[in-house]
């Protein structure tokens, strides 16, 4: 968030060309502030853009305009507070506030705010748990002082080893959740009449969001530092409606802005619920989840609080670490208020590194106790751990259908399952982007007689690709080569498959392990097409040809996700191996009988990538234990044969 102000004095500009200031106004020290609001809250609902005039003012209250990104929003011209409303539709995108305030002198004050935009940060690991307690002795007064060595702290029944315990104060945010319901209509005097008791202990960083609700959140005010735009919220809510607090609680939860070492909740209410559709025991889960302290402030309204009332805001309280008050009087309601307050600001924070780090989404209890018997120890009780992200998987495969075919799909007709369990399709689409490739040709003395015809191929397939796929080369005999790395450009591919000479033993694995490594870090589709018409062994063909084994091939294959496309000319080729390449990848072996069918074979290779389809879903197993998942994809017609790499490894972490 950052902002700029400006004071403009107003001068006036003769016909002649001459300048005259005119008299002396008060409104040229006047500055305009955007006093709310100061950042991005997520709550829905209304927006209250506040703004405060500071310095000398005449008895004539200005003009001010309110803007959003410059285009204008509304004016207000009857005095103070200065207040426009604002539905903040898209809190993920970054947004500008002006104020313009115009005076009956011409002077002009302005004031411009930019909103950043609202940041959704995801828990991915329990790496550290914070927990605020108040302590307080026999007679309810709070302890200072206490250290590290005063406290124990359970998870689970399991003891911890404290991090950090400090009573430093670090800016906090307070949400005021105000029930503004009909039933609340008899106390709200008194309500707006205390109010300023909550605010008096406050630190001057402290940020407040004023958040009035009946059956839902309604007009929002802040965050905010100031506290006169703060007790001008509380007065101007006008009680009316129903009354929704669990939907409230849940709605507030989601909503409040990060950044804050610590967060609290006052529900200022009546306990009258009666048009919530959130349950009590959700709500809880919400509360546990979000490290939001909660503060209840029950003023018995119209129809008072109930036993089971009092009950429920106090579970509410408690389950967080906060505490619930119940005054009957004015003089009640202000202790409750000055209280609330105090116990905000005598709080111990206390953080801790789990010994148990899984992100499995469970709840956590936690036990905080002194190693003094009388005190009393006032904490959250529980925490959910985070679960880890979901794991999105995507494959690419090929349908065939009658006649070799390639079959046209509809998402409907897929059948997802990993590891037996169905999955549901979000993403489904042709493979249509680009592809790295990687090329390895056989240039071992066996293929001399048909080298002129295997080049010629070679160049074919070259010039057929795409000018957005990539291409590398790698050309094996003795021992694999390495001619270039993948790109755009042709130049150097036809260059080499110009200067291709045959001689020399097969090094086919590792041609085809080298291959996998030049592409395993691409990013995208990835292909390596291997053409030989031999086995791996040496010149003399009586030993291996290549330094790796085949063991290690297939490791390789199964850390990169490309699909190879083996094609074997003639009959000497180890035809077992080379298909077993393209069943685990993925891909397609073809065998011709001699290299004149070579180019149609790489044009099959083409046509078929061309013809793909991409499945993607988000996996019903979050575990990220870098397991091998197999996927199977079928379609519901049973003349209909899907081909893919049959699976994937879920990420370790």
């Amino acid at each position: 968030m950052s902002r700029s102000g400006l004071v403009l004095a107003a001068c006036l500009v003769a016909a002649s060309g001459s300048l005259s200031l005119g008299a002396q106004t008060p409104q040229a020290a006047t500055t305009i502030r955007i006093t709310s609001p100061l950042g991005r809250t997520g709550l829905p609902g209304t927006i209250r853009i506040v703004a405060r005039l500071e310095g000398q003012q005449s008895a004539d209250p200005p003009q001010v305009s309110f803007y959003i990104d410059k285009l204008h929003l509304a004016d207000d011209t009857d005095g103070p507070p200065y207040e426009a409303l604002w539905s903040d539709d898209n809190p993920f995108e970054a947004r500008e506030i002006s104020v313009r305030a115009e005076f009956s002198s011409g002077a002009v004050a302005t004031d411009t705010l930019a909103l950043n935009a609202l940041v959704v940060s995801e828990a991915v690991e329990v790496m550290s748990i914070a927990i605020e307690a108040s302590v307080v002795d026999a007679k309810g007064r709070f302890v200072r002082n206490l250290e590290a060595s005063d406290f124990t702290l359970l998870e689970n029944a399991e003891a911890q080893a404290l991090d950090l315990v400090t009573q430093r104060r670090q800016p906090a945010l307070f949400a005021l959740l105000v029930d503004s319901s009909q039933s609340m209509s008899m106390r709200y005097s008194a309500v707006r009449a205390a109010a300023s008791q909550l605010l008096e202990p406050l630190h001057p960083d402290d940020a407040v969001i004023v958040a009035p609700f009946a059956r839902e959140i309604t007009t929002v005010t802040g965050p905010t530092t100031d506290h006169n735009t703060v007790l001008e919220a509380i007065g101007a809510i006008r009680p009316t409606g129903g009354t929704a607090i669990l939907d409230a609680i849940q709605q507030m939860v989601k909503g409040l802005p990060t950044g804050y070492e610590r967060r609290a909740v006052i529900l200022i209410t009546d306990g009258y619920d009666e048009h919530s559709t959130a349950q009590f025991e959700a709500t809880i889960a919400a509360l546990r989840a979000s490290s939001v302290t909660m503060y209840v402030i029950g003023v018995g309204g119209v129809a008072g609080i109930s036993l089971k009332g009092e009950t429920l805001l106090s579970r509410l309280a408690e389950q967080t670490g906060g505490r619930a008050w119940f005054p009957r009087d004015r003089r009640r309601l202000i202790e409750a208020y000055a209280t609330t307050a105090e116990d905000v600001q005598q709080r111990y924070l206390l953080t801790y590194t789990p010994s148990n780090q899984r992100r499995d989404g469970t709840l956590r209890t936690i036990t905080v106790k002194t190693r003094t018997p009388d005190l009393v120890v006032r904490a959250r009780e529980s925490y959910t751990a985070p679960m880890a992200p979901p794991i999105r998987a995507s494959l690419e495969f090929t349908a065939i259908g009658q006649g070799q075919q390639a079959a046209a799909l509809m998402p409907e007709d897929l059948v997802v399952l990993e590891d037996g369990v169905p999955q549901k399709v979000d993403t489904f689409q042709e493979a249509v982007l680009p592809v790295t490739f990687m090329l390895a040709l056989d240039s071992s003395g066996s293929m001399i007689r048909s080298a002129e015809r295997a080049q010629e191929a070679a160049r074919g397939f070259v010039m057929s690709l795409r000018s957005e796929d990539r291409l590398g080369m790698i050309m094996f005999a003795d021992r694999a080569e390495y001619i270039h790395s993948p790109m755009v450009q042709r130049d150097d591919s036809i260059k080499a498959i110009d200067t291709y000479k045959a001689k020399g033993g097969t090094a086919l694995y590792d041609a085809v392990y080298d291959s996998l490594a030049q592409i395993s870090d691409v990013k995208g589709r990835r292909v390596v097409i291997v053409v030989t018409d031999g086995r791996d062994e040496n010149a003399a063909s009586n030993g291996p040809g290549s330094l790796r084994a085949w063991e290690d091939v297939l490791r390789k294959l199964e850390q990169t996700e490309a699909a190879v496309y083996p094609v074997g000319v003639g009959t000497n080729v180890d035809k077992m191996r080379l298909q077993e390449l393209a069943d685990r990848s993925g891909g397609t072996a073809y065998f011709p009988q001699d290299v004149n069918a070579l180019a149609a074979d790489y044009g099959k290779i083409l046509d078929e990538l061309r013809r793909r389809y991409v499945v993607g879903y988000e996996s019903t197993n979050r575990a990220r234990n870098g397991g091998w998942r197999k996927v199977e994809v079928s379609v519901r017609h049973s003349d209909v044969r899907v081909r893919s790499r049959g699976g994937y490894f879920a990420p370790s972490q």
